[in-house]
């Protein structure tokens, strides 16, 4: 017995023939007569040296040959199509796919994305709005945006601003609830989309960062922090904004952080792409751009006071 492979166009057709379980559906996806495909099989199974399949009157099944070599060859087309496809995405130097959290997309890259697509013509702008970690070999994703402590090693990872967390509302709402104790009374919104976060960055935290013992308990809940920040907006209420949600509003006058006592995370967002990568045109574009744009909106932070959470944290 050798270990020498069958040729690949015989792999090919028992892999379309195992999927479909029809010789003529699998020589139409491979577009080829059934009798030649028939023969890919039959030569594949000589090089075996037993069947693959067993012809039955008006459809195939597998022999016990078949069902162990199927699955590897299913998976090793499947690899080499995300190889192929791999390589083919470093020639292309005017699309780029980019994911990040659909709060973050919403409120941080989505009001923005104007600027970068006037700045570059060129390029191709694709979004995916998910949290799900992506691989970015298999997932066709060029540069990722995550929030937290996440494991990067194996990734170019370029950290970008600390994340910090500050009760902002409307200028009418500050001037009813002028200070951290007028709280007390105010209308709480909870953004729950960071409690998995610690040490955690909540109400109780930040109030014991002002020296208050107090943990509101009552208020809407919102599991996507932009939901939230929407509602503060609407002047439902008061949220511990996150800065890269509420930058923007806050740089535009539409919400204010009255109080100047920040929560400083040990999270924050990262930009992420393949090690290697960080340097294709289209990469290195994004990549600049978003930092300039965090350098416009810096100034928001410097009214700030900051309190690592660390500090604060429970007991």
């Amino acid at each position: 017995m050798s270990d020498r492979l069958p040729p690949l166009t015989a792999l090919r057709a028992f892999d379309a023939a195992a999927r479909h379980m029809s010789f003529q559906e699998a020589a139409a996806e491979l577009n080829v007569t059934p009798a030649a495909l028939s023969f890919q099989i039959k030569s594949l199974e000589q090089h075996l040296g037993t069947p693959v399949f067993h012809r039955l009157n008006r459809a195939v099944e597998l022999t016990e040959a078949g069902r162990v070599l199927a699955p590897g060859v299913k998976d090793g087309f499947e690899t080499l199509t995300t190889a192929w496809r791999a390589a083919l995405r470093l020639q292309d130097n005017r699309t780029l796919t980019v994911t990040a959290g659909p709060a973050f997309t919403a409120k941080w890259l989505a009001p923005r994305l104007y600027d970068f697509a006037r700045a570059h013509p060129d390029i191709d702008l694709r979004f995916s709005a998910s949290l799900r970690m992506m691989d970015f070999t298999r997932d066709e994703v060029d540069v990722a945006i995550r929030f937290g402590r996440g494991d990067d090693s194996g990734l170019y990872s370029l950290p970008l601003r600390r994340e910090w967390m500050t009760p902002v509302m409307t200028p009418e709402m500050a001037r009813q609830y002028p200070t951290p104790e007028s709280l007390r009374d105010a209308p709480i919104l909870f953004d729950e989309s960071i409690d998995f976060l610690k040490p955690a960055c909540d109400w109780p935290t930040w109030f014991r960062a002002v020296g208050m013992d107090f943990a509101p308990e009552h208020g809407p809940r919102f599991s996507q922090a932009d939901h939230a920040v929407d509602a503060a907006i609407a002047g439902a209420g008061v949220v511990l904004g996150r800065r890269a949600m509420v930058v923007r509003a806050l740089h535009e006058g539409t919400l204010v952080a009255p109080y100047k006592i920040a929560l400083l995370s040990q999270a924050r967002f990262r930009f992420l792409c393949q090690k290697g990568a960080e340097d294709r045109p289209q990469i290195k574009a994004f990549r600049d751009w978003v930092l300039s744009e965090l350098e416009k909106t810096a100034h928001v932070s410097d009214a700030l006071s900051f309190v690592p959470v660390a500090d604060v944290a429970a007991t």
